[in-house]
């Protein structure tokens, strides 16, 4: 008999507890995680996004779609979105690149022509491929430069590998890997040097081999991993420019240098559009008690185009339109208002939000808090309070509402610094508006997909980018039910050790409004 009401008394302990917790757990966040997890929208919207629209350069018209785009998707939410113009960039758009050796042998090479460079037309351009040579000074660069018309000239270092690092530490001796470590250095020592004898800058040789009558650039800008190229601008402006994957770039800079004197065609087709109008898509929920402060979403739409920017920023991008949609279905009267920004530009300089602040002046003085999210597909793990002196208060208030399994990823770093550069948060931060980057895990970020030719679909963890929306969400919810304005003050920073001068706050900077065109 003891043991039973013992017994009775133990479950009922546990189940008053159990009935406790859900009482001081509050609804709309049951909620925010209840739709995220179980009505879920990431999948679609990727597709939607960087399957059909695809990659989005500033000043094409994928760019332009996908700002119509998430207008639309927004509208069909029950959210008021429009597309705000804040410049105007070159207008261009990509087209089919095929790349064939055709001596000594036939292959098809991978590679890409790169952004904004003119088209080869559907002929092509057929000629030999030739390296830089060892000079001695910039006089013998220049006598080299009068043997190179009509020629595709390799402008990149050999790499001796393709294997990244961590593929030689798993499987080499210590010794060989030494040794070919040992060997790369030499070889990027030299190459240095030898660019610096020929009295050009790595900018500035381009420009330079187009004006002495090379038929193309031929570069590979390896990212150190498995089959995956930065994908950037070209700087020529009349002939063909194009990266080309380690693996066959090295393959015709030893043709070359053995003498085998290899023949490539290039298709390189693209389009010269004029001049197109740059926006920012921004999406609101009105406040309903003070509809003049803010709690604002970022992330920037832009992406370089080699890959379909899943993770820079397509990823950013989903977080905070699958926020938007969760909050405006189960927080539809927030007491601050809720803005996206979804950035133009930012690929070349953090323009589309620079634009805003220094347009929109009473909403960055108006905003309760700011967060950005820019740095792939991993789950959040490291939250700065970013120089304001008393964020600890604030966010980590707002983070106890988060679920556990979110949290205990996050590092936190109190009161923390503000960041010069990076992202669009640093727009609002130099400011003075507390503005917080939602940092993530790496998922080999740097080397795979950060601006490169495999930044696509199937690299998304969707489980994380699930748990970055879930704390998105609670985070903005939080801000806006908090009863009192954030606190701005700003911590005193420290002195530079290098320069031995008191650090400053970051300044406002305005954005490049006419991008290509001057």
């Amino acid at each position: 008999m003891i043991k039973t009401i013992k017994l009775f008394f133990t479950i009922a302990f546990f189940a008053i507890g159990i009935n406790l917790q859900a009482q001081e757990q509050d609804p709309v966040v049951i909620n925010i995680i209840d739709e995220a997890t179980n009505n879920s929208q990431l999948e679609i919207l990727a597709h939607e996004l960087l399957d059909v629209i695809g990659p989005r350069l500033v000043g094409t018209p994928q760019m332009q779609q996908a700002h119509d785009w998430a207008v639309d998707t927004y509208s069909r939410w029950g959210i008021s979105a429009r597309n705000e113009q804040w410049g105007e960039w070159k207008a261009w758009e990509r087209g089919i690149t095929h790349i064939d050796m055709l001596q000594p042998r036939v292959q098809t090479l991978d590679g890409m022509q790169l952004a904004w460079n003119p088209s080869t037309g559907p002929k092509g351009v057929t000629a030999e491929v030739i390296a830089i040579p060892t000079v001695k000074d910039s006089l013998d660069f220049q006598r080299w430069m009068k043997t190179i018309k009509g020629k595709f000239v390799l402008a990149s270092m050999y790499q001796i590998t393709g294997r990244p690092d961590y593929n030689w530490e798993e499987f080499a001796t210590q010794a060989s890997f030494e040794k070919m470590k040992q060997e790369r250095d030499s070889l990027e020592n030299a190459w240095r040097a030898n660019m610096e004898r020929t009295g050009y800058g790595r900018r500035e040789i381009h420009q330079a081999l187009e004006e002495a009558g090379a038929a193309g650039i031929i570069t590979s800008y390896w990212s150190k991993g498995f089959g995956s190229n930065k994908i950037f601008s070209a700087r020529t402006k009349t002939i063909p420019t194009i990266d080309i994957e380690l693996e066959d770039y090295a393959m015709l800079y030893r043709l070359a240098e053995y003498g085998n004197k290899p023949i490539v065609k290039i298709v390189a087709e693209s389009k010269d559009l004029g001049v197109a109008p740059t926006y920012n898509t921004l999406a609101e929920i009105k406040g309903t008690e003070k509809p003049d402060e803010y709690v604002v979403l970022s992330a920037h739409f832009d992406s370089w185009d080699g890959g379909t920017g899943a993770t820079d920023n397509g990823t950013g991008t989903l977080v905070m339109m699958e926020a938007m949609r969760i909050l405006k279905k189960v927080y539809p009267n927030p007491k601050r208002t809720i803005l996206v920004g979804h950035w133009g530009s930012e690929e070349q300089g953090l323009n589309g939000s620079r634009a805003f602040v220094e347009d929109h002046p009473e909403i960055v003085k108006n905003t309760q808090a700011m967060f950005n999210q820019d740095n792939g597909t991993g789950r959040v793990v490291n939250l700065s309070g970013a120089g304001f002196l008393h964020s600890y208060e604030y966010l980590s208030r707002w983070l106890e509402a988060v679920p556990k399994d979110i949290t205990k990823h996050i590092e936190t770093h109190f009161p923390g610094s503000p960041s010069g550069g990076g992202s669009d948060n640093a727009s609002f931060l130099a400011a003075g508006a507390p503005a917080f980057n939602l940092s993530s895990l790496s998922w080999s970020y740097w080397n795979y997909t950060w601006h490169t030719n495999r930044d696509t679909y199937d690299k998304i963890v969707f489980d994380d980018v699930r748990s970055n929306a879930i704390l998105t969400a609670i985070l903005v919810y939080m801000a806006c039910e908090d009863p009192n304005r954030t606190s701005t003050e700003k911590i005193v920073l420290p002195v530079n050790s290098r320069t031995g001068e008191q650090r400053t706050w970051p300044e406002p900077r305005s954005p490049e409004r006419r991008g290509g065109l001057d």
